[in-house]
C-alpha cells in the first residue's frame, strides 16, 4: 500500500540511551562564585619546618591538623574526624644509657659504677594468687629516674619451686638491655631439719660475673634475734656484714637491712624492703631499694645486690597455705 510509511524495528532501551548520550559530552562547568574576589600580592613563602614529611601542609593556626597533599597534586586529603581513631600504644621501656667499658670491671657492671642506689621491683604474678602455683620470679631493676638497668629472671623447674617453695634452690639470671646474661646468682639446697647453729643448715648465695667466674658469696650466720649475713669475696674472706631488724616481717613499715663493715663501726649501705600495702604483700610483688656509696667497688655493689635476693627468698617470699588431707 502506498499510504503506509515504513518504521524502524524496535530497539532495546540500552541501545537507545547510547545513541542519545554522546560519549564525548562534557558537563557544563560550575559557576564561578569567586569571580568578584581580587587576590592581593603574594607574600614570601615560609620554609617548611625540619622533619616534616614531603606532601604535608603546614598548619596555619595552633592546634590545626596537618593535611596530607600528595606530591604533584593541589588538593589535600582530609580525613573525617573520628574515622581513624588513635590507638593507645604502650609506653616504650626506657633503658639507662650504656656506659663505656671500664678497666678492672666485669662486663655489664659498668652501670653500677654510675649509681648509688637501685630499685628491685618484683613482677606481680596473678597465677600464684588465684591457684597457689609457684611460678618463676621476675624482677625489674631501675635507677632513681625510672630507667631500666637490668632484668632478673628465675630459672627453676616447676617441681623444685612447688615442692620446696621459699627454701628452694634457684638460679637467677641477670640480663642487660641487649639481652646478654651479665650475672648469675645460684642458691644451693641446704637442709633445715637439723639445728640452726649447724653450718650445713645456713643459707648461701654464690654470685658469678660474668657467668662462670665467681666474684663472691653471701653467707648466712646464725643469730637468735635477727637476720645476719656476711658478704665474702671469691676467696671466702668476709668483707662486709648485713644485719636485719629484729622484726623482719614488718607490717605497715619498711624493713631495713643495714650493710656495714665487719666491726660495725662504719655504715656502708642498706637494703630496704619497701612497704607498699597489703595488696602488694598478698600479690607477692616486693619492692626493694638498695643504697651504697657511689665510689664503692663494683664487685661489692654486685654482692650487695645479690644479698637482696637471698633476703627476699628467705623472709618475704610468700608461701601459700596448703589444704591438709582429711
Amino acid at each position: 500500500m502506498s499510504g503506509v510509511v515504513p518504521t524502524d524495528p524496535e530497539q532495546p532501551t540500552g541501545e537507545m540511551e547510547k545513541q542519545i548520550i554522546s560519549p564525548t559530552a562534557v558537563p557544563d562547568a560550575p559557576p564561578d562564585y569567586n569571580s568578584h574576589f581580587v587576590p592581593g600580592p603574594a607574600g614570601p613563602a615560609a620554609p617548611p619546618p625540619a622533619g616534616l614529611p614531603t606532601g604535608y601542609n603546614i598548619p596555619q593556626h595552633p592546634g590545626a591538623i596537618s593535611l596530607y597533599c600528595p606530591v604533584g597534586s593541589t588538593h589535600p586529603i582530609q580525613y573525617q574526624p573520628g574515622r581513624y581513631p588513635m590507638t593507645n600504644q604502650p609506653a616504650p621501656v626506657m633503658w639507662m644509657p650504656g656506659p663505656a667499658p671500664m678497666p678492672n670491671c666485669p662486663p655489664g657492671l659498668e652501670y653500677l659504677a654510675q649509681l648509688d642506689s637501685i630499685h628491685v621491683l618484683q613482677h606481680f604474678e596473678p597465677l600464684e594468687v588465684m591457684t597457689g602455683f609457684e611460678t618463676n620470679n621476675r624482677y625489674d631493676i631501675k635507677n632513681n629516674i625510672d630507667q631500666m638497668v637490668y632484668i632478673v629472671t628465675e630459672d627453676t623447674d616447676d617441681y623444685t619451686r612447688n615442692a620446696y617453695r621459699n627454701l628452694r634452690p634457684f638460679v637467677l639470671r641477670v640480663t642487660d638491655c641487649l639481652g646478654r646474661e651479665i650475672m648469675t646468682m645460684q642458691r644451693p639446697f641446704r637442709c633445715t631439719c637439723c639445728c640452726f647453729c649447724c653450718s650445713c643448715a645456713r643459707q648461701e648465695l654464690e654470685v658469678q660475673c660474668p657467668p662462670g667466674a665467681t666474684i663472691g658469696f653471701v653467707a648466712e650466720h646464725w643469730n637468735l634475734c635477727r637476720a645476719t649475713y656476711s658478704i665474702q669475696n671469691q676467696e671466702r674472706e668476709s668483707m662486709m656484714r648485713v644485719r636485719g631488724p629484729c622484726a623482719t616481717y614488718g607490717c605497715g613499715s619498711d624493713s631495713v637491712f643495714e650493710v656495714s663493715s665487719l666491726d660495725g663501726a662504719s655504715n656502708i649501705g642498706s637494703i630496704i624492703r619497701k612497704w607498699n600495702g597489703f595488696l602488694s604483700t598478698m600479690g607477692n610483688a616486693d619492692h626493694f631499694e638498695i643504697r651504697f656509696p657511689l665510689d664503692l667497688d663494683v664487685k661489692m655493689k654486685a654482692m650487695i645486690f645479690g644479698a637482696c635476693f637471698l633476703i627476699d627468698f628467705m623472709y618475704f617470699e610468700r608461701t601459700p597455705s596448703r589444704r591438709s588431707s582429711v
